[in-house]
């Protein structure tokens, strides 16, 4: 990969290359531009963080980049080849020599049409197919409004359109506001809207999943909810805070962001638990989450493990038994936020450094058909000939 004022290979060997600068940087696209490096790319992605000008860095994109198409979201926090890091715009280069892509804006998640996706999905694998038909590997990359509440309904209806292509994506960011999401597409900005790409490579790809949460014997349902906004009202007859206080042994003045990364609760589905996340306490005392829930759910109470432990175990295993040269990741905001609350910060960014990580800090992660949180999720990329 490649950062700005440092390459780590030559540029014309990089599977992938990567660049990143301050967010306030006034002609931060053009530097961008200039330290990827000579293209031609099939795709560049940004990761934005939120005290950028959003509309300059949209409009000067489309100039810095001619004709490559440039996707990108705002951020909870960025991954650049440094680790974890805020306040930057992190850019992601994929060279055309090893990749070829389609991209497809997603402007309005509350009309998705599913047969139209399923159908606009269908040709664009076919057209990657016919563009590079000696290229046998393929995935799906997506970013979506964080603040939509849409994640679930979007990635079933992509999952039916992809069939056998693995999907992985993540939720826009706004740190810690929880305010305003954004994707970029095409020099604009939007809301309630999602950008995929489609990517076919000569390079063996591994999506993956993970995360450091085990479940305890403790559990609570959700006696009332409001699906349609992820609100749960009542968890075991009792008001949703209160009670979910009162099972951390706490007083509920003392939820927090750093409570709800420490103290996840999943729900065990297809024979696997995922999270279900805790966003926020609303003032009236309900529980806002990141992703679906619905009235009877089961939540287990889950305990994490080390962080710095797991994540080197599990990116250590992606590199058995070729080492990625580049991997693309979501993180969860909550992940960053447990490292920070833990004095982890500085070992999980040498973790990512020295693993050739770049990406984001979401807020939520989509994995196939599935929308999920607290987990890290993203593509392992090797060289052409190189088995993962």
């Amino acid at each position: 990969m490649k950062s700005l004022g440092a390459a780590t290979e030559p540029a014309a060997d990089s599977v992938l290359r990567s660049a990143h600068v301050a967010a306030d940087r006034p002609d931060a696209a053009r530097r961008l531009a200039r330290a990827l490096g000579p293209g031609p790319f099939a795709l560049v992605i940004l990761f934005v963080s939120p005290a950028a000008d959003l509309d300059r860095l949209a409009g000067q994109a489309t100039a810095a980049f001619g004709a490559t198409p440039v996707i990108g979201c705002t951020t909870a926090g960025e991954i650049s080849s440094d680790g974890y890091a805020e306040g930057e715009i992190v850019a992601v280069g994929l060279p055309a020599r090893h990749f070829a892509a389609e991209v497809m804006a997603l402007p309005d998640l509350h009309r998705i049409d599913p047969h139209e996706v399923i159908a606009t999905l269908g040709r664009a694998r076919q057209r990657l197919a016919r563009m590079r038909p000696e290229w046998p590997h393929e995935f799906a990359f997506l970013m979506v409004d964080g603040l939509s509440a849409r994640e679930d309904a979007l990635t079933s209806a992509l999952a039916s359109g992809l069939g056998p292509v693995p999907l992985f994506g993540g939720s826009a960011g706004d740190g810690v506001r929880f305010e305003k999401t954004f994707i970029l597409h095409d020099g604009a900005r939007m809301q309630n809207a999602a950008a995929l790409a489609f990517l076919r490579t000569d390079c063996p790809v591994k999506v993956f999943n993970l995360d450091h949460l085990r479940p305890t014997d403790t559990r609570m349902v959700v006696t009332e909810a409001d699906p349609a906004h992820r609100i749960v009202r009542r968890i075991n007859a009792e008001p949703a805070a209160a009670e979910y206080a009162r099972i951390l042994g706490k007083d509920p003045g003392q939820l927090d962001p750093f409570t709800f990364a420490a103290h996840p609760v999943v729900v065990r589905i297809g024979g696997k638990h995922h999270v279900r996340a805790i966003q926020q306490v609303a003032p009236n005392g309900d529980l806002i989450f990141f992703s679906a829930i619905d009235e009877g759910l089961v939540l287990t109470l889950a305990e994490p493990l080390d962080m710095v432990r797991h994540l080197d175990t599990e990116l250590s295993s992606l590199a058995r038994p070729a080492a990625p040269q580049a991997i693309l990741a979501c993180d969860c905001i909550l992940r960053r936020m447990e490292a920070q609350e833990k004095q982890m910060t500085g070992a999980i960014s040498d973790l990512l450094r020295r693993h050739h990580v770049v990406g984001f800090s979401t807020y939520g992660e989509q994995l196939n058909g599935m929308h999920v949180n607290q987990t890290m999720t993203g593509v392992a990329i090797y060289r052409p000939g190189e088995a993962p």
